[in-house]
């Protein structure tokens, strides 16, 4: 049996070095659309919820109020990690937990400040995630893939794990 507690802790530990994602809902006519998200998300909120800063008058909230599923990605291809996580998505009213994850950052984005009522916080409730950890380096990786293609095997090339919150 998984050690769930395991596989979450290695989730944040992906996501924690990985500082944009890419925000993906349901645009328009129910095409995908995806934009680049910064997470808010510190040390201390590492739960089953991702925090994000949108203004309320941006695509991506008319988006979420439609359809509140979406889907969150990051990428550290320097690292090569690769993380997926489905969610659902609300606007959350929260003075407090908006001054918390305020930041110089934010402050480029909105410049009217933290009470500024174009300030949508958003929270993501994560319902399952997909991880990919690639811990080889190149050498190992050719290796696996030479390997699997003259053994007809899958190669190993690191961890890939599914999680879910019940």
């Amino acid at each position: 049996m998984p050690n769930r507690s395991a596989d979450w802790s290695k989730f944040w530990e992906l996501v924690k070095d990985t500082k944009f994602a890419m925000f993906t809902a349901r645009h328009g006519e129910g095409a995908l659309h995806s934009r680049p998200m910064t997470t808010l998300n510190g040390a201390n909120e590492r739960a089953d919820v991702i925090w994000f800063f949108m203004s309320r008058s941006s695509e991506p909230v008319f988006d979420i109020a439609r359809d509140a599923d979406v889907n969150i990605s990051y990428a550290n291809p320097a690292k090569d990690t690769y993380v997926s996580v489905s969610g659902s998505a609300r606007i959350v009213e929260d003075a407090g937990l908006k001054k918390k994850f305020w930041s110089p950052g934010a402050q480029a984005w909105f410049p009217g400040g933290v009470s500024d009522p174009d300030v949508a916080l958003v929270a993501v409730t994560i319902e399952q995630a997909e991880f990919w950890d690639v811990h080889t380096n190149k050498a190992e990786k050719i290796y696996e893939l030479a390997k699997a293609a003259m053994t007809r095997t899958r190669p190993n090339l690191g961890d890939h794990r599914e999680v879910r919150h019940s």
